[in-house]
């Protein structure tokens, strides 16, 4: 049941990032990435009043947010710091990246699951395993030289830099919440309303610090999109933290489940951004999922 929660979960995330991709497309990225949370956090306060009056039916479904202790708002909080920094360099870097090129490059945050796993809880991956992490970054190699042709230098990219840093950062997120949801047994949706709140928060701050001094230089322009990118965030992020919390659900599984969101971003995304150069990134593109599904054997 969590391998179809997460495959769900991935098409949604697909999804999400061809609408942020649209949202953040020369756009401001940190005034952005706030309108989409809150779109997010506009999707949860139904919750949180049905909550506050106490439904039953709410409860019944697990979709009612209470309040947590201090301990555990501080455990929320650290993810939402971890999140908000990842997200933040994600949106800078997609807006200046094809999605052709970003949504493969952030399917690479199942490697960094691996090797996490590998170094933090003593796992020892299969040979499959193995072979599936040289298929991923061979097609990654595929999508550096494919770059090239696209004006894009993967050494000395700045946006591909940030973006597989906040990969990076996206993956420590992934293994923080198998802790909270299933070690601690932390309320799923609860998690989930107050993590958007403290990141609401968290980005507010971003804009005021880091953005609005140089609005003039860098504009912003609210957009559907953004709101959009919100809304498909947490019906994603629902479904995904409902696969973590089942008793034996693998984060490294799921993990690798939700980046085959890569085929709708790359498809779709390209198609209605016009990209170029589709049919020759379909290679490396069939390298990264072939790495995947090894990883998943």
């Amino acid at each position: 049941m969590w391998l179809l929660l997460a495959t769900v979960s991935a098409a949604f995330i697909g999804l999400y990032e061809v609408a942020r991709k649209a949202a953040v497309d020369k756009n401001a990225p940190i005034p952005t990435l706030l309108a989409a949370t809150m779109g997010g956090l506009l999707c949860l306060l139904p919750l949180a009043v049905g909550s506050l009056f106490g439904s039953s039916q709410l409860a019944e479904y697990g979709l009612d947010i209470q309040n947590l202790t201090l301990r555990a708002h501080g455990l929320v909080l650290l993810k939402s710091l971890l999140v908000t920094t990842g997200w933040s360099l994600g949106y800078s870097a997609v807006r200046d990246l094809p999605i052709s090129i970003a949504g493969p490059l952030r399917a690479s945050s199942p490697v960094f699951t691996v090797l996490l796993a590998l170094a933090l809880f003593g796992e020892r991956p299969s040979t499959s395993n193995w072979i599936g992490m040289v298929l991923l970054f061979a097609g990654y190699l595929g999508f550096a030289t494919l770059g090239r042709r696209e004006g894009i230098r993967f050494t000395q990219s700045r946006p591909v830099l940030l973006l597989l840093v906040g990969t990076f950062i996206a993956s420590l997120s992934g293994l923080y919440d198998k802790i909270l949801l299933q070690k601690l047994n932390l309320p799923i949706t609860s998690v989930q309303f107050w993590f958007t709140f403290d990141n609401v928060l968290i980005q507010a701050f971003l804009v005021w610090k880091l953005w609005w001094h140089r609005r003039a230089e860098d504009p912003f322009r609210l957009r559907g999109a953004a709101l959009l990118a919100g809304l498909l965030l947490v019906l994603a992020d629902q479904l995904y933290m409902r696969a973590v919390a089942m008793d034996g659900a693998l984060i490294s599984v799921i993990s690798l489940t939700r980046r085959s969101s890569v085929l709708i971003s790359f498809v779709l995304g390209g198609l209605v951004f016009r990209e170029g150069l589709l049919l020759a990134k379909a290679l490396p593109l069939a390298l990264v999922l072939c790495g995947v599904l090894c990883l998943l054997v």
